[in-house]
């Protein structure tokens, strides 16, 4: 038994009592993942009597966009199509398979479906069934308790939250052997919600955790929904994609927080941070101290009693807060070049001058160049060589140059 194109794209009503028995699916909405194949039967039709599962020789069969379409027998697919279009079903030819380019779908009939034998007669139970392959998307999930180790506060958090996943059918065959099989009519979304969301729960742990390892922090994880799908649809490979055959197409966290013992060890972290940076506390110690002011001012003994109160704190060593921000150098701007960090030294120092003791000016030779005052002598035998290092010894150690006379 196969197919045999007739035409693609949709089929017109007209076009379709032409066929001796028309197999069709209505537009599958989100809540319904699999629909029983509906029969229009023509006055050319050798079904005259419509038994309910038997599919004629030469009956057309239709494929609307985000189906896969079924052949069954007796509960083994025996061919399939993932193409829109018309189809005419002949009981003489071989499984066409049209798969539309989706992965593993030849594979999974070759080991589930029926062989095929030449020349057999109609199976005594035929049917067509509808896989929905459009993406579901809305499924609701909690986040509980799943500990992260956060990257820049450097230990591990327990958060919580909640969000949304979608998924897809990629694998039709799979779908429908491990998971529905034969049904009367259509198989719900409903029915396998609760066991996918608390599966996606259990999982989203491990995927975490692997997102940990790459340096992202937890407020950044709403920011990585495509990498936390692809770390899930890992967790979920067997149980979902090879056994089910849906995959996870994204992970979107509306909100993610730490409980509250993470979140009060986080408070503590930054606090800590004011304390080692001075101009954070300059200006935590300046507001505090503006604040005083204002308390000082409302005193009800006078203002004055407050003020002076404040002064002998102040005495007493309380600090100012100008003086965090004495000797602390602005932060660079992105771009900027280096500030330089020490001033080139002099050229008489670079060339073992020496400072006339008279006037002050500086010089390289034996007598000042300013008042002509004699270079003074060298103190405790040392000596400063014309490279600049100071010696003791005849020769200088860094240039080899020989003690002045």
């Amino acid at each position: 038994m196969g197919l045999i194109r007739a035409f693609s794209g949709a089929l017109g009503s007209t076009l379709a009592d032409q066929w001796e028995e028309y197999i069709y699916c209505d537009a599958l909405s989100a809540d319904v993942l699999m629909q029983k194949g509906q029969a229009r039967v023509g006055g050319k039709s050798s079904n005259t009597k419509r038994s309910e599962n038997i599919i004629s020789d030469g009956s057309k069969i239709a494929v609307n966009d985000g189906q896969c379409m079924l052949i069954v027998e007796n509960g083994k697919v025996v061919d399939f199509s993932a193409e829109p279009g018309g189809y005419i079903y002949q009981t003489g030819t071989e499984p066409s398979m049209f798969d539309s380019g989706f992965q593993g779908l030849k594979e999974s009939f070759k080991k589930v479906g029926k062989r095929f034998t030449y020349g057999g007669q109609p199976e005594n139970d035929q049917r067509v069934y509808y896989i929905n392959t459009k993406e579901i998307m809305g499924n609701k999930v909690g986040v509980g308790d799943v500990p992260f180790r956060d990257s820049e506060f450097g230990f591990t958090m327990m958060l919580k939250g909640y969000g949304t996943y979608s998924y897809r059918i990629t694998n039709p065959i799979m779908f429908y052997t491990n998971v529905c099989g034969n049904v009367q009519d259509r198989f719900l979304r409903s029915q396998i919600d609760e066991q996918l969301k608390a599966e996606v729960q259990h999982n989203l742990q491990p995927a975490l955790g692997k997102i940990a390892l790459k340096g992202i922090a937890y407020d950044q994880l709403p920011l990585y929904t495509n990498e936390i799908a692809d770390e899930l649809n890992q967790e979920l490979t067997e149980d979902w994609v090879e056994n089910r055959g849906i995959s996870v197409i994204s992970v979107a966290l509306a909100s993610i927080t730490p409980d509250a013992e993470s979140a009060k060890k986080i408070a503590q972290f930054q606090e800590s941070r004011v304390y080692t940076n001075s101009r954070m506390m300059g200006a935590r110690l300046g507001g505090a101290q503006a604040n005083a002011m204002e308390n000082a001012a409302s005193n009800a003994a006078g203002a004055m009693t407050g003020f002076f109160g404040m002064g002998m704190a102040q005495q007493a060593g309380g600090a100012n807060p100008a003086t965090f921000y004495q000797n602390t150098p602005e932060p660079p701007m992105p771009g900027a070049a280096p500030q330089q960090q020490a001033q080139a030294p002099s050229p008489a120092s670079a060339t073992g001058g020496w400072q006339c003791p008279s006037c002050g000016a500086q010089n390289s030779g034996n007598f000042c160049a300013n008042c002509g005052t004699k270079r003074p002598a060298q103190q405790s035998g040392k000596w400063v060589c014309s490279c600049g290092s100071e010696n003791e010894g005849k020769f200088c150690p860094n240039c080899g140059a020989k003690r002045p006379e």
